[in-house]
């Protein structure tokens, strides 16, 4: 009889010695790990896919997995977990980052509620960091939201998750007619399946910043397309307790991207807020003291969805037929108000400045030709009847 040993340890790629789980997410666990080889901890992401999403659409984004993360581990910044290789094992890719003793923002808004806006900037600071360096090398990050930032016991902000970003120039619709991604960070250009640019990373930014002071996300309908109807459509929640950082945010969560805050402008928004003074920007909300913060919970919105491209055309359909519903109603309502100003300026006139008023106006006869001719031809025929009658007349006298 055989001693009992206990569970074997797992091994991945015959190095990365697998221990217990830091987190689990919609695209994949996150391991505590030992390189065997360096002896040193790491953090191996397993990546994984919805259940929804088919082989072909797997096969895909295994590769691009692959493809990416060896083009993200070229990232060297002090606020990205940096991606130290990438692996396949069992058919799936799995990803060796640095580890960083910390909880996503999405746990930390969960256990504590929403954060004061000063915290909030000096992690968008941190985030926006990250995102302008892979910027400046061409990768977009494509998946900026709360569960991929971390947060430090200091309270500093680290973007995670770049191996499952996108190149420059690389399509966002990669998956067989299909996008992959969270409706409620993500930018109303990406909704439309256009090509995945530096702005679509600032807007989901803003999405996360939005998040982490509200306690929610800007959009969320409950369902994927409704929730990015919201988004190309509808103006964010309603602000209550971002007090400060209100400008940055609206600005980044602009729906047209030549039209959205840059990253050199938020920057400069989020050093003032961080450092306690007004944002540079616009000038900071005259509202009411914000209501007492939700009690902690789960923050919706997380979970990445497969959102067709069918229904993504429907979609830009229907933005575009409410787009112009609404410029037609904003058309009747500025003559409508247009009108309404009129009257009531010559309603306001004093009475001595009033104009006098028209007379009635009087029909106006159009001249018509028959009224001179008639007359003058019946003038003219009695004439020459009178004169024969006469001639004749006298003709008779004289005979």
């Amino acid at each position: 009889m055989s001693a009992d040993t206990g569970p074997q340890t797992r091994v991945i790629a015959g190095r990365y010695s697998l221990g217990h789980v830091l987190g689990q997410g919609g695209m994949g666990t996150v391991w505590l790990a030992t390189d065997l080889v360096l002896e040193r901890e790491v953090a191996v992401k397993e990546v994984t896919f919805p259940l929804h999403v088919t082989e072909a659409e797997r096969a895909v984004l295994r590769e691009r997995t692959m493809r990416e993360a060896r083009a993200a581990g070229q990232l060297e910044h002090p606020h990205v977990t940096t991606v130290y290789d990438v692996v396949e094992e069992g058919g799936k890719p799995w990803l060796v980052m640095k580890h960083v003793a910390a909880r996503s923002l999405q746990e930390t808004i969960e256990a504590r509620g929403p954060l004061p806006p000063a915290d909030v900037a000096r992690i968008g600071l941190h985030v926006l960091g990250a995102l302008e360096a892979a910027h400046a090398i061409g990768i977009v990050h494509r998946d900026v939201k709360p569960a991929n930032v971390l947060v430090g016991p200091d309270g500093s902000g680290c973007l995670t998750d770049f191996g499952i970003a996108t190149t420059t120039g690389d399509s966002s619709l990669t998956t067989q007619g299909a996008l992959i991604g969270s409706p409620s960070y993500m930018a109303p250009e990406r909704a439309h399946g256009e090509e995945p640019r530096p702005p679509v990373d600032l807007w989901s930014l803003g999405a996360t910043l939005y998040a982490a002071v509200e306690g929610r996300p800007p959009f969320d309908a409950g369902e994927s397309m409704a929730t990015l109807m919201s988004v190309v459509s509808e103006h964010p929640a309603p602000m209550l307790r971002a007090g400060p950082l209100e400008p940055v945010l609206r600005g980044l969560l602009t729906k047209d991207p030549g039209q959205r805050t840059t990253a050199a402008a938020a920057r400069s928004q989020l050093e003032a807020v961080a450092a306690g003074r007004a944002p540079v920007a616009g000038p900071a909300p005259s509202s009411p003291a914000p209501p007492p913060p939700p009690a902690p919970g789960p923050v919706p919105g997380n979970a990445p969805e497969r959102i067709e491209v069918a229904d993504l055309l429907a979609l830009a359909s229907a933005s575009r037929s409410l787009i112009g519903s609404v410029a037609r109603d904003a058309r009747a309502q500025a003559r409508h108000m247009a009108g309404n100003r009129r009257e009531r300026r010559a309603g306001s006139r004093p009475v001595a400045q009033r104009p006098p008023a028209a007379p009635p106006a009087r029909r106006r006869r159009r001249f018509k030709r028959r009224w001179v001719v008639v007359p003058v031809v019946t003038t003219v025929l009695v004439l020459l009847l009178l004169a024969v009658g006469a001639a004749l007349a006298i003709g008779a006298f004289l005979d």
